[in-house]
């Protein structure tokens, strides 16, 4: 097998054409079978194979810089950059990272889980390697769906605004070619690439500006003319227009084609973009048909493409997309709205049942966010359903827009906690901190799946502001759900057992936890108190209040940061109120990010186990001597 003889990006440069596209095959064939195993992103990967085989022949890693946007798509970079025999572990615990990792390879020159970021990172490499001196070429790679999001365009305002030497190749996945417009771009691609090209229009221009009295006029027509020509014959006129040189579309799987139009992008003075059209899923039907399902993928039948499913519970995205149906039918004031993620989010049912009420804004939280300030403004009830880890990017708007008028939007906050394979970029672990400072935000996180139906429904008779609820990315308790969900008292706790040794304050699947490790100490005599801390904000303050005055040592118990975090609250109630008399624990993930693996795993490195519970517990509250 020639992707043996891959060690690192050099020996690709020895391989003729056809062995380049032998190679291509060997890899498609290679992820499909190791993604079987170990599951990851398979479409966007298996689109981009010959695309990172034409980066790594033409240019020289890691002294030219490949910034992959988003990172998620760089499977085939991490195979030719030295990584192949790792990719068993891939989004295992301590193995091979799903995303770009600059600790992982000096050819990951930049990391990322969010889109829209490459263009940014382009532009500050591109300044760097200016203000030093050096030579190297700057590339990014960046999709049609991250190119919608607004960071992207502020990047390619400024580029095309320096006229800094980097490329940009749109990775178009979505759109097919129609083969005479392909030819006819690719062969204006070549002749606005050419460097005596570009040299004789400066020279006809300068020669009609000589001309007396009408040169100038002549030379200002000519332009306007060729302005109206690029209009009608160029579909990239919009990049033009921002100061790139517009290449393509070429067809990102037709090697040659494709290795011959990065030769030219090369050749280009200043800001260049090629416009590179591939096939999300390319060589595996399955996942060609399906991108969607196949974008990021658990095990899977080879043969079959039978994508193999716990069997279980429902996931509680699952409850949430269903619940979020029975309220929309009692209440047409109830508009969904996401950040290209109706599946992830559970929404497909919905936009089938409420097409009209279900808005898909693509990459672009922070106008998704205050686009449900603007609704929730005109009397509609809004509710932005969104991953913890994207809700990062829409702070501002949240802070801005929606809080500080007061406006009632809810948040349904998908992958709360740790996320497992996906790891430290995607990791839900931050929003209690920054949400729950802000004011009149209200912020709740279920015990169980029925739970999280009683919240939604508390939520959608909430009118007093913005509120969310928050909920992780496994499967639910197994507890019936048939009933209608029902309003839950604002700022309520509940105490799910009884015990006077200690109490656990205890934050969504932390109760659970919480309870094995009650069940375990009741085997030694010691009860404890496990309390279901639902609100997060506002806070059972009467509770608390009760707890004072029993003087019990107190645990809380998040999946979430510590600093910043639920236990902190309850640490500032306190304070606030000058109680210092109490002992308490705050158990969270420490401060520094948690790397990829299972969600048990990464829960067991942090400390969030009922084994860690139970010796904290033993530890406040030492075992009573037995009388002789």
């Amino acid at each position: 097998m020639l992707l043996e003889q891959i060690k690192q990006p050099e020996d690709l440069k020895r391989l003729s054409m056809a062995e380049l596209e032998l190679l291509a095959e060997e890899i498609r064939q290679f992820l499909i079978e190791k993604l079987s195993v170990t599951g990851g992103h398979l479409a966007p990967n298996l689109g981009v194979v010959e695309l990172t085989i034409a980066l790594h022949t033409l240019f020289n890693s890691p002294e030219d810089k490949f910034i992959f946007d988003v990172g998620h798509q760089a499977y085939v970079h991490k195979i030719l950059t030295g990584r192949m025999d790792k990719f068993d572990t891939l989004r295992k615990y301590k193995g091979l990272c799903g995303f770009v990792k600059r600790s992982e390879s000096v050819h990951d020159v930049w990391e990322a889980g969010h889109s829209s970021t490459s263009l940014s990172a382009a532009m500050g490499m591109s300044i760097a390697r200016d203000l030093k001196g050096e030579n190297y070429k700057v590339v990014a790679i960046i999709g049609d769906g991250a190119m919608t999001g607004g960071m992207a365009l502020e990047a390619m305002n400024h580029i095309g605004h320096e006229k800094k030497n980097l490329m940009v190749i749109l990775n178009d996945n979505e759109m097919s070619i129609a083969p005479n417009v392909g030819a006819i771009h690719n062969y204006l691609s070549k002749i606005r690439s050419d460097r005596h090209y570009l040299k004789a229009k400066e020279e006809v221009e300068t020669l009609l500006k000589k001309i007396p009295a009408i040169g100038e006029t002549l030379a200002k027509t000519a332009e306007k003319l060729k302005d109206s020509l690029k209009y009608l014959v160029v579909s990239g006129v919009w990049f033009e227009e921002l100061g790139f040189t517009y290449m393509g579309p070429v067809d990102g799987h037709n090697l040659p084609l494709l290795m011959d139009t990065l030769k030219q992008a090369e050749k280009v003075n200043g800001p260049v973009l090629v416009h590179v059209v591939t096939i999300k899923g390319k060589g595996y039907t399955p996942a060609e048909k399906d991108s969607h399902t196949w974008h990021g993928v658990g095990h899977y039948k080879i043969e079959s493409g039978q994508v193999l499913k716990a069997v279980g519970p429902p996931m509680y995205t699952e409850v949430f997309g269903n619940t979020l149906i029975e309220l929309a039918e009692q209440d047409p004031r109830i508009v969904a709205v996401t950040p290209a993620m109706p599946s992830g989010s559970g929404l497909l049912k919905f936009a089938s049942h409420f097409p009209n009420r279900m808005i898909d804004v693509g990459i672009a939280e922070q106008h998704g966010a205050t686009m449900c300030a603007g609704m929730a403004s005109e009397g509609m009830k809004p509710i932005f359903a969104v991953y913890s880890t994207f809700l990062q990017r829409a702070y501002d708007q949240v802070v801005h827009d929606i809080c500080r008028p007061n406006l009632n939007v809810t948040f349904a906050i998908d992958r709360a906690g740790f996320v497992g394979p996906d790891g430290e970029t995607h990791q839900g672990v931050y929003d209690i901190a920054f949400l729950r400072t802000l004011p009149n935000m209200v912020l709740m996180m279920p015990k169980d799946e029925k739970e999280l139906r009683d919240m939604m429904k508390t939520a959608n008779d909430y009118d007093d502001g913005p509120i969310a609820y928050r909920y992780p990315r496994i499967n639910g308790t197994g507890v019936k759900i048939d009933e209608a969900p029902k309003s839950i008292a604002i700022g309520t706790w509940e105490v799910i057992k009884e015990g006077d040794r200690a109490a656990v304050l205890a934050v969504g699947p932390m109760v659970q936890v919480a309870e094995e490790a009650a069940e375990q100490l009741s085997k030694e005599g010691i009860q404890l108190r496990v309390v279901n801390a639902r609100f997060i904000k506002p806070l059972d303050e009467a509770y608390l209040l009760q707890l004072a005055n029993e003087q019990i040592p107190l645990i809380t118990m998040e999946e979430g940061s510590i600093q910043g975090g639920f236990g902190s609250a309850v640490l500032e109630f306190f304070a606030e109120r000058g109680i210092s008399a109490l002992t308490i624990r705050n158990l969270g993930i420490a401060d520094y990010f948690v790397e990829h693996g299972s969600v048990k795993e990464q829960r067991q490195e942090v400390g969030l186990t009922a084994q860690h519970l139970v010796a904290e517990v033993l530890a406040l509250t030492p075992r009573k001597r037995q009388r002789a």
